[in-house]
């Protein structure tokens, strides 16, 4: 766990598997106690895999958010409510019309209890029928990460007016300000 940079506190890490990278990313860089997000790519079998690769959908990597939190201002399960809104984690490889492997709903944990509670609450939203099917979402450790090239860091900030950003990252984003006011930054 790293250190607080200013409470001295213990932070975590979370890795979630969203969809596209950059509108996981465009909502999460909005959390309040979320210190950091970083897109990248995990769970698969090629070390340091780029973009391309990824995208063929044979390197086993999901796109990704690595999300380094600070436990006592935002709990796990807060955060795992918000990623479960902001994507649909029923269809199996696929976000809209994003299709693949690289696509699929995930959440790769790096502590047992973080496990414990993402496979509660897989459990209980299919427990509840919440969504009206299945949810699909693996629950896996964390493996094989690494970051996506610079390019893809803050891609929505750097790019608001980008047609993917207008059509889906931008209605994600108002989606989680609405839904999830009282996590917003200011």
């Amino acid at each position: 766990m790293e250190q607080g940079k200013f409470t001295g506190a213990a932070l975590e890490t979370i890795t979630l598997g969203g969809g596209c990278f950059w509108c996981t990313e465009a909502v999460f860089v909005q959390v309040r106690g979320i210190t950091d997000v970083e897109s990248g790519y995990s769970n698969g079998h090629v070390n340091h895999p780029t973009y391309e690769q990824v995208c063929t959908g044979t390197t086993g990597h999901n796109e990704v958010v690595k999300l380094v939190y600070d436990p006592a201002q935002i709990s796990l399960r807060a955060i795992l409510e918000i990623f479960f809104v902001i994507h649909d984690p029923t269809t199996l490889n696929r976000q809209g019309n994003d299709t693949g492997t690289q696509y699929r709903s995930g959440i790769y944990y790096s502590t047992p209890a973080q496990k414990e509670v993402a496979e509660h609450m897989v459990n209980e939203l299919n427990a509840q029928k919440l969504f009206g099917k299945p949810v699909v979402t693996e629950v896996l450790p964390v493996a094989n990460y690494s970051a996506a090239e610079e390019y893809h860091q803050d891609f929505f900030e750097k790019n608001p007016n980008q047609g993917y950003c207008m059509a889906v990252a931008g209605p994600k984003v108002a989606k989680f300000r609405k839904t999830f006011s009282e996590y917003a930054k200011a």
